[in-house]
């Protein structure tokens, strides 16, 4: 699929937007929720258009929409997030990727190097994997303290690692010493 949503450059019109609408049908749709490691994928679109800018970039925009379901990382129950964003992607002729592995990013992460063709279903994929949720919630549950220790050792709590929590102690010892 995602060869037939790629536009050549060289094919798109200089004075006018190209507009695209992806629509995966359900097998496509199950098979990327196989591949982004999620329960379903329902209702994705994505849709906008490229257009010029200036003589040798392009800018994709477009609006992405879709409802995930999800595992609950605390009590495993289905969790339905609905994604609804605005998306841009500035294609540049002039962009160098920098030589240096270790090089700073820009500033600007909707850069990208200008290449032969632009292709709206890569960047629906991206722009969707960034969107889902990594550690998804049912709403009103959290994630409890969990203490463990050897028996007959008291165990470490979240409070015990506070930075002031080592005074604390010794302010108590000190007043058992009174």
């Amino acid at each position: 699929m995602a060869d037939s949503t790629a536009f050549r450059v060289a094919d798109l019109p200089q004075n006018a937007p190209t507009p695209f609408d992806i629509r995966p049908d359900a097998e496509a749709l199950a098979d990327l929720a196989r591949d982004l490691e999620v329960n379903s994928l329902r209702k994705l679109r994505f849709e906008g258009e490229i257009r010029a800018s200036g003589r040798r970039d392009w800018v994709l925009t477009g609006t992405l929409g879709a409802t995930v379901v999800q595992d609950c990382v605390v009590t495993l129950d289905p969790v339905t997030t609905r994604i609804d964003q605005k998306v841009r992607r500035q294609y540049m002729a002039s962009y160098e990727e920098p030589e240096d592995a270790e090089a700073e990013m820009t500033e600007d992460e909707t850069i990208e190097p200008l290449g032969s063709s632009i292709d709206p279903y890569e960047v629906m994929i991206e722009a969707l994997t960034l969107a889902i949720p990594a550690y998804p919630r049912k709403e009103g549950q959290e994630l409890g303290e969990a203490v463990f220790a050897e028996p007959g050792v008291k165990p470490m709590r979240d409070e015990d690692t506070r930075p002031f929590a080592a005074l604390s102690a010794l302010k108590e010892q000190l007043k058992g010493d009174d």
